[in-house]
């Protein structure tokens, strides 16, 4: 049986994503055998992070500085605006280099179920940097889920009036991906958005 403290740390772990109980105890042991060096630098970091942590004002991603370095960095295009829907998205998109513009994150998706309308989104300020005239294309990255697509479709309507280049990620076929693991879904856009060979 663990202390107190120590099952107040498993639990904490507990409620990250991707560690259930077991995971968080698993780190919990592995921190506590290790805790010389482990501890003291996750201690810091943590600290540090809590200390200095910020949302951008222009983009919405989560950083230690104002404007985020993706926004201050001078090397992006300040032509091409990637929507997202999270921070998380950013982060994935951001870490396979393949986006060398700046992104916007909206802070979630449309949903009529969980009331979550065009209000409740980062959207004003969307409209405010398509409306600036210095974006001149808008990549809407929003999730292949319906309230994903349901939002790219409402945003495209909203940024019609601004005469950008509106382009979306493309759906289908994952590399590497076989026929018959697919969902219907997923082999319909495939099939929608087929393009010529050669």
């Amino acid at each position: 049986m663990a202390s107190q403290e120590i099952e107040a740390l498993s639990s904490a772990l507990a409620r990250l994503p991707g560690l259930g109980p077991r995971s968080a105890r698993r780190a919990v042991l592995w921190l506590v055998k290790n805790r010389e060096q482990a501890l003291p630098a996750l201690l810091e970091a943590l600290d540090a992070v809590s200390e200095t942590l910020v949302e951008c004002q222009i983009c919405g991603n989560v950083d230690t500085s104002d404007p985020c370095g993706i926004c201050a960095d001078p090397r992006r295009d300040p032509k091409s605006l990637c929507v997202v829907e999270d921070v998380a998205d950013v982060w994935a998109l951001d870490r396979a280099r393949l986006f060398q513009g700046r992104y916007h994150v909206l802070g979630g998706k449309l949903s009529a179920l969980d009331g979550i309308g065009p209000d409740d989104l980062n959207i004003a300020s969307l409209m405010e940097r398509a409306a600036n005239g210095e974006v001149e294309e808008v990549v809407l990255a929003m999730n292949a889920t319906l309230e994903g697509q349901t939002t790219a479709h409402y945003l495209a309507e909203r940024l019609d009036e601004h005469k950008l280049r509106i382009t979306q990620l493309a759906h289908g076929l994952p590399v590497g991906g076989e026929l018959d693991y697919l969902d219907e879904g997923t082999l319909a856009q495939a099939l929608r958005a087929r393009r010529p060979v050669g």
